[in-house]
């Protein structure tokens, strides 16, 4: 098979930041326990607040969205009032409703749903950039979005294992989880963009061969197009997704810059002063972004073209919304990310004061994660905006 550019040869695991090879026995057991112990600190938010002020697990796990997702799976696209629903793709809604045909409430199915899809997305970073790149997505700060009835897990099952075959040169496989992702949120049209940008960019394939590849793509793009034709169906509109995204979330098309000057009155001290909380999550939808641009400089550095425009393209989109909004949440799709920042905490300085600085620092900011990871599962089982 042909090697695609900056990536690993087809049916070969590729090497981890480390040295270990990804599908090594000890990096699958470092990701396992992980898994466990992520899923494990996550709980145990939810079993104090249980014993503490009495919350139940529905109602823990069942905040902001939870509610749309529920409401979507029970009743249709016009459950609630404005078309709003509109504003979410049908595939994790459509789970949903199969569990409850089968009697399974959606608080139920969608934790389970979320907790295997999660392990599932794990063991795909565990490909594409090694354990400690898995590990790093698993103690992710807003990874309590992975273990609830968000599309976060679904949606990264299906992305991450899409790229993980493309880059295997696999593109029929690629096609099909593509497609699935497209199902699951807007995001998997970025995912179309990206995989697209690798076929262009991969060095020793021919015209024909390209061609083949980018042929593979029309199935996800399918996709989109069915969704959109079936609001439009119901709607007798084209733009049925975007007006509902700006009617309940406000996600009107601004410039950058004016996405920035609206986000700054939420981040200031003192700003809503009845939902204190929601600044510092502001604060954090700034530095998300951020966090986007250096992954992007970090891909177009090491010339990994897809990837710098899987994560570029979503910074860009988020930026011509109204403000700042969910970016936190969409770090967790930012594999290269997770990549980055495996391939820096393994580094090994060859000065003694430098390696020892550089441990330091890795300690620092493990041991912050882990801090930002219980704050966000306790904002969201307690019923605060949680980005």
């Amino acid at each position: 098979m042909m090697r695609l550019a900056a990536l690993a040869p087809a049916r070969t695991a590729p090497e981890a930041p480390g040295g270990e090879r990804p599908g090594a026995d000890g990096g699958g057991r470092l990701v396992v326990q992980a898994w466990l112990a992520s899923r494990g600190l996550i709980a145990l938010v939810a079993v104090l607040l249980a014993l503490r002020e009495g919350r139940s697990f529905t109602d823990m796990v069942s905040n902001w969205d939870v509610q749309h997702f529920s409401a979507l799976a029970r009743g249709g696209y016009f459950a609630e009032p404005d078309g709003i629903l509109m504003a979410f793709f049908p595939g994790l809604p459509t789970l949903l409703a199969g569990g409850l045909a089968l009697g399974i409430p959606v608080a139920v199915g969608g934790v389970v749903l979320s907790l295997v899809c999660s392990a599932v997305a794990a063991g795909a970073l565990l490909r594409l950039g090694g354990p400690w790149a898995a590990v790093a997505w698993l103690f992710a700060p807003p990874a309590v979005f992975t273990t609830v009835p968000y599309t976060e897990s679904l949606f990264c099952a299906a992305a991450f294992w899409a790229w993980e075959r493309a880059r295997a040169d696999r593109w029929a496989a690629a096609a099909v989880l593509a497609a699935a992702a497209c199902t699951v949120r807007v995001s998997g049209l970025f995912l179309l963009g990206a995989l697209a940008v690798m076929v262009l960019t991969s060095r020793g394939v021919d015209l024909p061969g390209r061609v083949r590849r980018l042929a593979w793509l029309l199935l996800p793009a399918a996709v989109i197009v069915a969704f959109a034709t079936y609001l439009h169906g119901l709607t007798g509109s084209w733009t049925a997704w975007y007006t509902a995204q700006s009617t309940g979330w406000v996600r009107e098309l601004t410039t950058p810059w004016q996405s920035f000057l609206h986000t700054i009155p939420a981040i200031v001290p003192g700003a809503y002063a009845d939902h204190p909380w929601w600044a510092a999550v502001f604060r954090a939808e700034v530095v998300s972004m951020v966090v986007g641009l250096v992954v992007t400089a970090w891909c177009l550095r090491h010339r990994l073209w897809a990837e710098a425009s899987w994560v570029g393209v979503q910074v860009l989109a988020f930026s011509l919304s109204y403000w700042f909004f969910s970016v936190n949440r969409a770090t967790l799709l930012w594999f290269p990310l997770w990549v980055m920042l495996a391939r820096w905490g393994t580094a090994a300085p060859a000065r003694p004061v430098a390696a020892r600085v550089h441990r330091v620092l890795v300690v620092a900011l493990w041991a912050l994660g882990v801090v930002l990871l219980l704050w966000w599962s306790w904002l969201f089982f307690t019923g605060h905006w949680a980005s």
